[in-house]
């Protein structure tokens, strides 16, 4: 149990595992010898601190990579082959326990990088924003809410039920915000749903209004927090909640009205003419606003039985890189016949065998061991159908931006598909289609458990595992075993 200790050289010893990649920031010492005064006593050390909160983030637990599969493996998109409870197949049959690998290990690393997160945001304020000036000060500060707003966003999606579901009113998560550096002090209630959005909502306004709008280099604005960062998450999140005004009003702020539409603003993030280059070396493109960086550097990539490729590329033999942990479920959104075979996402798609033992494998990630790819937080072309999907159940109408962003997303991969107004016969009728490219297009990227969670959606069954609605026992995660034996305030799911 050690992650639940929280010590604050924990929070100062992540920093080296992502700040590795730029060790000019960094003048080393000992971990253990540096105090909680001394790590905020030069600039040096601050920046080495701030990059430690992403180190943090991009754990393999975390958006390293499980996060990132849990959420494909709950859908309906994935079939499980190897009965594997290390790799999730208790989560992809949706029947976890309170003591399951996924439920304890994303819960701690969750709470580990938010609990650094507060312990940065508490030594900055006693001290290290004199050392830093005003500028970097509300820079790193920005930052360390941004990451701390992802962590308790991300946790909501699997172990609390969805906002829809009595406006935010049911029991939400533990809402820590100063920082625990020893034992005693882990006693705390679950606040609701809706408080913990608001502090998740409060944190990226507060990023937003802090984080520089740009970087010098494309390697820094894809990997580091900026301003449309903020942004662009908090579509996410407004999304999560229906609160649909607030998407069209954050989504405008980076997305030109018309089309080409691009940010206007900060980083000039656009969609790629070629949807294969953003999972490329050097994945730095303007489509990924946020994503997590992996190098060949030991402790800086997801580790074991953490990453893309290894679950969802089938093994050598068979044209893959991984272990073939999960292959496509061939009745899942790859039988769909509108998703044309020209489309260029169906170039991520691997078919091996034949007869009984045909497969479809994902080769979005396709970097071998030591699985080296970058992982997607989040990219243009979820804002653009955050908002266009926002705008079409605002209105109930077949609006025609809605129409021109699901055709900007669509036509990027499939040129031969171009929808117009007629197209559709009703607003639910667009809306569906939004819904279906958002599976074709974030296929492997995290995000179908969230669209099924903010909607109430049945979890469709597939291969053997049954489905899961929105009152049945597995719906959501039960809460960490570790959580409950520490912490006597909090309760079940």
């Amino acid at each position: 149990m050690k992650k639940y200790k929280y010590l604050s050289v924990l929070a100062l010893g992540a920093s080296l595992l992502f700040a590795s990649c730029q060790r000019n920031l960094l003048n080393p010492v000992p971990q253990t010898s540096i105090s909680d005064a001394s790590a905020f006593s030069t600039l040096s050390r601050i920046q080495a601190s701030v990059l430690g909160l992403y180190g943090a983030l991009k754990n393999g637990n975390l958006y390293g990579g499980r996060y990132v599969i849990y959420g494909d493996i709950r859908g309906e998109d994935f079939i499980n082959q190897t009965s594997n409870l290390v790799t999730g197949s208790d989560v992809w049959a949706l029947n976890p326990t309170n003591s399951a690998t996924a439920v304890v290990n994303l819960w701690a690393q969750a709470y580990y990088t938010i609990n650094s997160c507060n312990i940065f945001i508490d030594g900055m304020n006693a001290g290290g924003s004199a050392i830093a000036g005003p500028t970097l000060s509300a820079n790193y500060i920005a930052e360390a809410k941004l990451i701390r707003a992802l962590c308790y966003y991300s946790l909501l999606q699997y172990y609390a039920r969805p906002y829809a579901d009595g406006n935010g009113s049911k029991p939400g998560l533990p809402l820590r915000l100063t920082g625990i550096k020893g034992v005693g002090q882990s006693n705390l209630a679950r606040s609701t749903v809706a408080d913990v959005y608001a502090q998740v909502i409060k944190d990226l306004n507060d990023a937003e209004t802090g984080l520089p709008l740009n970087y010098s280099s494309a390697y820094n604005n894809t990997t580091r927090a900026h301003r449309n960062t903020a942004i662009a998450l908090k579509t996410r999140v407004y999304l999560s909640m229906q609160n649909y005004s607030a998407v069209i009003t954050e989504a405008n702020k980076i997305v030109s009205a018309t089309a080409p539409f691009t940010a206007t603003s900060g980083v000039a993030n656009a969609l790629q003419a070629d949807i294969t280059q953003v999972f490329k070396t050097p994945y730095t493109t303007t489509e990924s606003i946020l994503s997590m960086p992996m190098t060949s550097t030991a402790g800086d990539y997801p580790g074991t039985q953490n990453q893309l490729a290894y679950y969802y590329t089938p093994v050598a033999s068979l044209g893959g890189v991984g272990n073939g942990e999960y292959s496509l479920n061939a009745n899942g959104i790859i039988a769909d016949p509108t998703w044309l075979p020209t489309d260029a996402r169906r170039s991520f798609i691997l078919q091996t065998g034949s007869g009984s033992s045909l497969k479809y494998w994902l080769t979005k990630y396709k970097a071998p061991s030591p699985y080296t790819d970058y992982v997607p937080v989040i990219r243009y072309s979820e804002v653009l159908l955050n908002l266009a999907e926002a705008r079409v159940r605002s209105t109930n109408t077949i609006d025609p931006q809605a129409v021109a962003l699901l055709n900007a997303v669509r036509n990027r991969s499939d040129a031969a598909t171009t929808y117009t107004v007629a197209s559709f016969a009703s607003a639910n009728d667009l809306i569906n289609a939004i819904l279906k490219e958002r599976r074709i297009e974030f296929l492997g990227e995290g995000l179908r458990n969230n669209d099924l969670m903010r909607l109430l959606q049945t979890i469709p069954a597939k291969g053997s595992a049954q489905s899961k609605g929105p009152n049945d026992v597995g719906y959501i995660w039960p809460i960490s075993a570790n959580e409950l034996a520490l912490n006597n305030l909090c309760t079940d799911n």
